[in-house]
């Protein structure tokens, strides 16, 4: 990961055992990680009420090391929290308290960034979900962060569908809807699926087509008295067109949304271009998007030195 991408990375190491050795690797391919830390480890109490030892044995090596820290907890309402909304935001807020008072203990001022996923329990699937109610509690959270002037970090609106699907879709654009309009923070996890255990890019090449225009809804629109255009309208007069008035040629590029992957097209131009499918012209975007990727200029001695480091911990006694 460090080797093939130059962005900040959240890592979730599920063997316990091998999260003080992802911290090595990662010291001997950048040196010291606290002075910009752009490695956050990600933690979890175990719902209802309990922080188990291993998220414990994490937070205190990542503590120890200076880290950022996200402890984000998930819930499933009717199964590991109260089936009712409020009753499930309190009790996950207590947990994410609990963890920041652990942590403060541990030391003073350590930086921590807090956030539920809240789902819920399907009765007849014995899975978890996230609902429209879930999206309510993520932006709630994020409220309640922001009263405890908090970092927060939520649900990136993934994990459901079968893909870029009409399923995903719905739940990418409530979630990063709100998301953009409401208080909440980090969003990870986008791209995964079927319960996260399927990854697909097609997903989150199509959440940052939603993020995009979640931002620009968020925006919302200028009143100035520019953009008013009274002057323009009575320039125009009845009848007229502004196709070609200055504030159209200003501002033609800019006004609205253009997707990169799916052209505005009339039935007629549909028709002609053989009625294309938006999933086959947004797995093509995405293809060409990972044909064109570039590693970064340190790729090879980054891997080099990873290996070696691998090659050493293998023959440790």
């Amino acid at each position: 990961m460090t080797a093939n991408t130059t962005k900040p990375l959240v890592i979730l190491v599920s063997a316990e055992s091998s999260f003080p050795a992802v911290l090595e690797l990662l010291e001997q391919l950048h040196g010291d990680l606290s002075s910009r830390p752009f490695i956050i480890p990600y933690l979890n109490p175990i719902s209802p009420l309990v922080i188990n030892e291993g998220t414990v044995d994490k937070m205190l090596i990542a503590i120890e090391r200076g880290l950022p820290i996200i402890y984000s907890n998930y819930g499933m309402a009717g199964a590991s929290t109260p089936i009712t909304p409020a009753g499930t935001l309190a009790m996950l807020n207590a947990e994410l308290l609990a963890g920041l008072t652990l942590s403060q203990l541990v030391k003073e001022g350590t930086p921590l960034i807090l956030g539920s996923l809240p789902a819920f329990f399907d009765m007849k699937g014995m899975g978890s979900f996230y609902d429209v109610k879930s999206y309510v509690m993520n932006l709630a959270c994020a409220e309640m962060m922001t009263f405890y002037r908090l970092p927060h970090c939520g649900t990136s609106g993934s994990g459901m569908g079968w893909g870029a699907d009409l399923i995903a879709g719905g739940h990418q654009w409530l979630n990063h809807l709100i998301s953009c309009i409401g208080k909440v923070g980090l969003v990870p996890f986008v791209g995964d699926n079927l319960g996260s255990k399927a990854f697909s890019p097609t997903v989150i090449v199509y959440a940052n087509e939603i993020i995009e225009q979640a931002r620009f809804f968020a925006e919302g629109v200028e009143l100035e008295e520019e953009a008013l255009a009274l002057d323009e309208i009575a320039q125009v007069g009845p009848g007229g067109s502004f196709l070609t008035s200055d504030l159209t040629l200003r501002f033609f590029r800019q006004a609205y949304y253009s997707s990169r992957i799916f052209p505005n097209l009339t039935l007629e131009q549909w028709q002609a271009r053989g009625s294309p499918q938006a999933a086959d012209l947004l797995r093509r975007h995405t293809r060409q998007l990972l044909d064109g990727l570039q590693a970064p200029e340190d790729h090879i001695e980054l891997l080099a030195q990873g290996q070696s480091f691998i090659d050493t911990m293998a023959i440790r006694p």
